[in-house]
């Protein structure tokens, strides 16, 4: 497997263009789930990528919290929360998971994948450990399925750092999270060792017990979340999304999806669009969306974020207006959905 590197090169190449500039998000958005921020989505998936469908309707998760308080605090707390969406609109299903049943103190993001036995399997973040008296933020992958929690890869630590941090919050803590399934392996947000710092990376697991580092954002970034992939055309399109705040130096690049793209699913990648930026947020609302996937059908579900300063009044905490991709080889383009 090859290991490819996002350079500062690819981020000079960011320029001002339509074609990956996400629309401006104006007005009201009705919320998904009324009294609960809702956040980082994904649906329950088939095997071979498509959303899965039960009954006509597609089944959704994505992490909850009380609508209270400053936004940032909800990670705290984040619960998975079952959604349908039918017709158009999204009925809550209540909590994934029963009090207690989790291993973590918290659930965070990950994906889940209908098995040809009909079973669903989660695979999810494990934050902290269940009944700890102090919030903690290591992190661990797990696969629920019929009611068991079983604990995933580990971070091999000949190329990753731990996360299993005492301290930390938001853009300031290691990662080894977001799951996501692709054909029997999972690929995973995690950290490399950078000097006396740390930058972003995305594991891909191997056919046994090993992971090894697919994508490194060479000295430019410490945060590539949700990682995923879509094949289109007969190519293995890998995205992933990250904060301006978490570039070096901050704001080198926008908030925004990324992707790059390969003949196989290990590489080598080259960068989408010569940067590797495939929807970045409008300079006018730097902040409005976050957490992008990417569907088999090319529709991108993301969530509201800030519309504004960084407190409730400006928090949208649900699902934000749909996009659509257009993929054509190493070009992509937004369009209307």
């Amino acid at each position: 497997m090859t290991t490819t590197r996002w350079t500062r090169r690819h981020l000079d190449l960011i320029g001002d263009d339509p074609a990956t500039t996400a629309p401006l998000i104006t007005g009201p958005v009705e919320p998904a789930l009324p009294g609960f921020d809702l956040w980082d989505m994904w649906p329950i998936q088939e095997e071979d990528g498509a959303t899965a469908l039960f009954d006509g309707r597609e089944l959704w998760m994505g992490l909850a919290a009380p609508a209270a308080g400053h936004p940032e605090d909800r990670h705290d707390v984040a619960r998975i929360r079952s959604l349908a969406f039918d017709d158009g609109k999204w009925v809550d299903l209540g909590d994934l998971f029963p009090d207690g049943a989790s291993p973590g103190s918290r659930e965070w993001s990950g994906t889940a994948i209908r098995r040809a036995d009909g079973t669903i399997s989660v695979f999810y973040t494990a934050s902290g450990f269940r009944g700890e008296e102090r919030r903690t933020f290591t992190q661990r992958v797990f696969e629920a399925r019929d009611g068991v929690h079983r604990e995933l890869a580990k971070p091999d630590p000949r190329y990753f750092l731990p996360a299993d941090q005492i301290e930390g919050g938001p853009g300031r803590i290691l990662a080894w999270r977001d799951p996501a399934w692709f054909r029997g392996r999972l690929l995973i947000a995690a950290s490399v060792p950078w000097g006396d710092r740390y930058m972003g990376a995305i594991a891909l697991t191997d056919s046994g017990s090993g992971n090894h580092p697919l994508l490194v954002a060479d000295g430019i970034n410490r945060e590539l979340e949700r990682p995923h992939v879509v094949v289109h055309d007969g190519l293995h399109y890998l995205f992933f999304c990250t904060h301006r705040q978490s570039f070096e130096p901050a704001d080198a690049a926008p908030t925004g999806l990324y992707g790059f793209v390969a003949d196989s699913l290990e590489g080598p990648y080259e960068p989408l669009n010569g940067s590797g930026l495939v929807i970045g947020n409008p300079q006018a609302q730097p902040d409005q969306a976050y957490a992008w996937m990417v569907l088999d059908d090319l529709r991108v579900v993301s969530f509201l974020d800030y519309r504004g300063p960084v407190d409730r009044a400006n928090f949208g905490g649900t699902v934000a207006p749909l996009l659509r991709l257009r993929l054509e080889g190493h070009r992509t383009r937004i369009e209307p959905c």
